[in-house]
């Protein structure tokens, strides 16, 4: 707990530095392609730090996870040949049992499979590969996208705009309890995609 409370204020002290805004916006690039840590953290801090631009942050945060998506959609449709290997043995959430699991789910569901992925804690970045991979229709694709990490970054910014003090002092005070809440979620997502697999 000692490190993850370390690690919390690091990523808080982005937000007295001209390079926050910018680093969330290619963290949540990153994360939605290939990169394993997500950009709430790092939203959360900065918005922390100043409530009154929670939603600026939201939409840098948006906009890069749906240029991040794009992006892995690139990677599934032209790269995955090459890259597969390397994202099946280093990036958590991609495995070829799973992977076919998504083309299923894709067959019935496409939109909400990327809108589901998009806003929850199952790894997005797998969803957002398999969406190249088994060629999804890019429009819906990009729709659903938008729709659910917009939702889910300004969800956050409006409880900090409205909240900001009292989220805080309430963070604050159950670090430690938040902290594993946090990680019983993101691993609760991987989990549930591994189980659907």
């Amino acid at each position: 707990m000692h490190c993850l409370r370390r690690l919390y204020n690091w990523v808080l002290s982005w937000a007295e530095t001209p390079y926050g805004a910018p680093a969330l916006f290619f963290l949540a690039l990153a994360e939605s392609s290939f990169f394993p840590i997500p950009p709430d953290v790092l939203l959360l801090a900065l918005a922390l730090s100043a409530p009154a631009g929670a939603f600026r942050f939201a939409l840098l945060a948006s906009l890069g996870s749906v240029i991040g998506g794009v992006c892995g959609y690139g990677i599934g449709m032209g790269f995955w040949e090459t890259l597969g290997g390397y994202f099946f043995q280093y990036v958590p959430g991609f495995t070829e049992e799973g992977f076919l699991r998504v083309q299923e789910l894709f067959a019935r569901y496409d939109f909400w499979v990327v809108f589901t992925a998009g806003f929850t804690p199952i790894p997005y970045k797998v969803i957002t590969i398999g969406a190249g991979v088994f060629d999804i229709n890019f429009p819906v694709f990009v729709l659903a996208s938008v729709l659910s990490r917009s939702l889910r970054f300004y969800l956050l910014a409006t409880m900090i705009f409205l909240y900001g003090a009292t989220i805080r002092a309430f963070i604050e005070k159950y670090f430690n309890y938040l902290t594993l809440a946090f990680m019983v979620m993101l691993v609760g997502g991987f989990l549930l995609f591994a189980h659907a697999a």
